[in-house]
């Protein structure tokens, strides 16, 4: 299996989560071994995606230099894993990648618009060769060796809409597409209300989260999977993970995880060689992991 881009460059426009302003992203390919590369079209500035740009996850994962800042890419991410696709530069007129409907089936959409371009090198992935697990507190976040990879979250809130969800995600694109892509992000009212006094979260709708009072769903459209939390947290994680720049052959689970958790989870993997190599999809010979991008 070769290295993927995409075939023309397409546009979209959406609203900021925080500032509440237009924003602009096109998407172009790019060649072989070029990674997924962040630019600022304002203020004409490149950012490389690596756990080593990663200079925020209080509220969303926010990669960064000197001169430049993105946030709120783990959304679009997330479907960049789910096609595997290895190169691509991203032009962005803000400091935030859109919202959209607060999931990532408008990036699918995109992503479908612009179609998929195989290119001449073979695909590398990430192998994880050695458990590793993150903490914090009695929350962690976890990669281990697979040959068929999965994605597996715990979620327990006190919320009576919440509570307890689990969910066991074998990965593949189309499963993505189906189960996991249409899960929106979600928020409490008076969290948001707060983050809006201090000029946070302008952008924050009805229209682009499910809202939650102190004892239930706000939106009148109800919620789109009954478990629809738990499945946005394995959305989040596999945006978090795509930080690496690659796909992932290994299985990762979280209980209670975090933007932050998925940070520390992504530089712990890249401490040691032992942890980790990145090789040529072929040659891990796994073909239910070839299979999950078709």
């Amino acid at each position: 299996m070769n290295q993927r881009t995409i075939k023309k460059s397409v546009e979209v426009v959406g609203i900021g989560l925080h500032k509440g302003e237009p924003i602009r992203v096109r998407l172009e390919p790019l060649g072989v071994d070029s990674g997924i590369v962040f630019y600022r079209d304002d203020i004409a500035t490149s950012i490389p995606l690596s756990p080593d740009s990663v200079v925020d996850t209080q509220m969303a994962t926010v990669i960064g230099n000197k001169n430049a800042t993105v946030s709120t890419i783990e959304h679009f991410l997330s479907a960049i894993y789910a096609y595997g696709i290895d190169n691509l530069r991203v032009v962005i007129d803000g400091n935030e990648m859109p919202v959209m409907d607060g999931s990532a089936i408008s990036f699918i959409l995109l992503l479908d618009e612009a179609g998929i371009e195989m290119q001449d090198k073979a695909k590398k992935i990430i192998r994880v060769k050695k458990e590793i697990t993150v903490r914090d507190g009695d929350k962690y976040a976890t990669l281990k060796p697979s040959r068929n990879p999965s994605f597996n979250f715990d979620i327990d809130f006190s919320h009576r809409a919440i509570g307890k969800q689990s969910f066991n995600f074998k990965f593949s694109k189309s499963d993505f597409i189906n189960d996991i892509s249409r899960a929106r992000t979600f928020g409490f009212i008076k969290d948001i209300q707060y983050l809006q006094s201090i000029n946070l979260a302008l952008g924050a709708s009805l229209n682009n989260a499910i809202g939650l009072d102190d004892n239930k769903v706000l939106n009148l459209e109800g919620l789109r999977f009954e478990n629809e939390f738990v499945r946005h947290k394995i959305l989040d994680a596999m945006g978090d993970m795509m930080v690496l720049g690659h796909n992932i052959l290994g299985d990762y689970s979280s209980f209670a995880g975090s933007h932050k958790l998925n940070s520390m989870l992504t530089k712990e993997l890249l401490k040691s060689s032992a942890n980790y190599e990145i090789v040529a999809l072929d040659k891990v010979k796994s073909r239910v992991f070839a299979k999950s991008f078709a």
